[in-house]
Order: C-alpha cells, then sequence, then structure tokens
C-alpha cells in the first residue's frame, strides 16, 4: 500500500496536501484498490462550499458507486477536469495525477482530526 508521509489521511479514505491555506484532496491508494477500476468521477464545481465530514461527489467503479467525504471544510478553487475524460488516473495514480479538488481552507484547525500515515495505516489494517 503506497502511504505517503507528507499528506494527512481521513478515516473516510480521502488524503489532503496542504499548501499554504489550499488543500488538494483525493481518494488513497487502499480506496482506489478496494474500488476496483474506476469509470466516472463526480466533483463539484468551482466556488462550490464543502463541509467536512459531509459528501461532496463521488466515485463509480465496475463494483459499486461510492460517496466521496470531505476531510476539511472550504470552498472549492480547483477541480481536476481531467478526471472527467480519464478516471482511471484514480487507479493509475492516487496521489499524483488524480487529485480531485483544491479547497481553499475555512479552519485550519480541522486538520488535527486527520491521520498521519502511520495511523491510517493502523486503521485500514484493523
Amino acid at each position: 500500500m503506497n502511504l505517503p508521509t507528507n499528506l494527512k489521511y481521513s478515516e473516510e479514505h480521502e488524503w489532503v496536501r496542504i499548501e499554504g491555506n489550499k488543500a488538494h484532496i483525493g481518494i488513497t491508494d487502499f480506496a482506489q484498490s478496494e474500488l476496483g477500476d474506476i469509470v466516472f468521477v463526480e466533483l463539484p464545481s468551482v466556488g462550490d462550499e464543502i463541509k467536512q465530514n459531509e459528501p461532496f461527489g463521488s466515485v463509480e467503479s465496475v463494483k459499486t458507486v461510492s460517496e466521496l467525504y470531505a476531510p476539511l471544510t472550504g470552498k472549492v478553487v480547483e477541480v481536476n477536469g481531467e478526471l472527467e475524460d480519464s478516471p482511471e488516473l484514480v487507479n493509475e495514480s492516487p496521489y499524483e495525477k488524480a487529485w480531485m479538488i483544491v479547497v481553499e481552507l475555512a479552519d485550519e484547525g480541522e486538520l488535527g482530526k486527520l491521520m498521519d500515515a502511520k495511523a491510517y495505516e493502523a486503521m485500514v489494517q484493523e
């Protein structure tokens, strides 16, 4: 399982990379491997507000449809449009090419509720 140590992780299997007051968000390598081949990704629009622990989109695989849960609260400032035409990037490159949205953080204190790579790995192995 690929788990970059520079990222934060949520219990719902999203990863977060912080750059200043912005957060890149995607789903983990573990999540994409559990879902199987991704065939469709539904994401919010630029300008939408997302709220921590509430759904902000979905990922459809050949097996199932799974909701995406916001690891942080904020305003969507960028959406990875490449996933619309190439949803398989989520399987091929979950941390690099398949980031899903960039959010301007509303409350940096929420970062404390996320896990580091070691804690996330322990959670998925339970």
